[in-house]
């Protein structure tokens, strides 16, 4: 159990042992990015302050997680590092046993530094079987040097997995509307399972390790070698960071399925959202969207503050999450619209 001072209330955690070897890994992945990126804010003197804030699920009876989070700052725009795990130990209509995750993302201040996702989870089911899933993800503002670095640390660690994971990568990160990727490295695998579960367990733990290592130091180099920024170096991170915003909400199945499943947690299931965006772009790419999905982007406009550029607050985070999650209880059929790899994992019906 885990103790939430704030609300004298406690996050329990599942019984099943696979599952709590999973927490063990996330939580260790957490802290090693974390002290990662904290010791590359003091070795450029540049401050990286991390909050832990902790969530709770049904008041810590299936769950919760912990984020650490950097507000806005000389070396973050924004930054969060989040496990959570979700359990149905106590509902036997559920088929879903549990799922563990680590899900983050880093947006630099400095466009020249690139943005990164990374989110790796184990879901398991009441029946003792259960899959991985491993992303990351490279995503620069400003384009530079980083993706063959970037894509030669995933493809030493995925070894033979590679060319299926970057395949799927490419496949769930393109966006249609706008003809062009989210990113320039993308790795993907849904539902990794072979016959050998401690393999398997390693696989994840040395695809973590790698991917958190190899971005930290991208960012350190990054920082070093380009702390000058422009004002047209903020323009097009400004554009980026919209764009980042758009295919999240409007693709991203992951963020959907978490804001679909519940809303107890939609502060930390935004929190890949840059500080800020320009409203009046985002605008401008509804028309280029298939019905319903422009009506979506018209939502996500209204939620946004008229200023410019478009401050995300925590405020705005909520009223995003709700445009997104209404969105798609008026027209589940657009689901059918999100990105995907070569398997659309059940996420929202094993919460059923």
């Amino acid at each position: 159990k885990v103790r939430d001072t704030a609300s004298v209330m406690q996050r329990q955690l599942t019984q099943s042992r696979q599952a709590q070897k999973a927490l063990e890994l996330v939580t260790q992945l957490q802290q090693r990015f974390v002290e990662g990126l904290k010791s590359v804010g003091r070795a450029l003197e540049m401050q990286a302050e991390f909050e832990p804030i902790e969530w709770l699920r049904d008041g810590g009876t299936h769950g919760g997680g912990v984020r650490f989070s950097a507000g806005e700052g000389e070396l973050f725009n924004r930054a969060s590092v989040n496990v959570s795990q979700v359990h149905y130990d106590d509902d036997p209509t559920k088929n879903l046993g549990s799922a563990t995750a680590i899900s983050t993302i880093i947006h630099p201040q400095n466009p020249h530094a690139p943005s990164v996702h990374i989110h790796i989870s184990w879901t398991e089911m009441k029946d003792g079987s259960g899959y991985w899933r491993m992303m990351a993800d490279l995503n620069p503002s400003i384009e530079g040097p980083w993706k063959d670095v970037y894509q030669k640390c995933i493809q030493d660690v995925a070894g033979e997995q590679y060319e299926e994971g970057a395949a799927q990568g490419d496949r769930y990160f393109y966006i249609p509307a706008l003809e062009r990727h989210r990113g320039v490295t993308h790795f993907y695998l849904e539902q990794y399972r072979t016959d050998d579960p401690v393999a398997d367990f390693d696989f994840a733990q040395q695809f973590g390790e790698a991917v958190i290592d190899g971005y930290a130091s991208i960012l350190k180099e990054a920082l070093a070698s380009k702390p000058e920024v422009s004002a047209q170096d903020r323009v097009g991170q400004l554009a980026y960071h919209t764009l980042y915003l758009f295919q999240v909400l409007t693709l991203d199945r992951g963020t959907t399925s978490g804001l679909l499943v519940h809303d107890q947690n939609d502060v930390g299931i935004m929190g890949s959202i840059p500080a800020r965006v320009d409203r009046d772009l985002l605008a401008s790419w509804s028309e280029r969207c298939q019905e319903p999905q422009d009506v979506l982007v018209d939502s996500l406009v209204a939620a946004l503050d008229e200023t410019t550029p478009s401050e995300v607050t925590v405020d705005v985070k909520m009223k995003l999450a709700q445009a997104v999650r209404s969105h798609y209880k008026a027209n589940p059929q657009a689901l059918r619209m999100q990105a995907r790899g070569n398997v659309i994992p059940p996420t929202v019906d094993n919460h059923k």
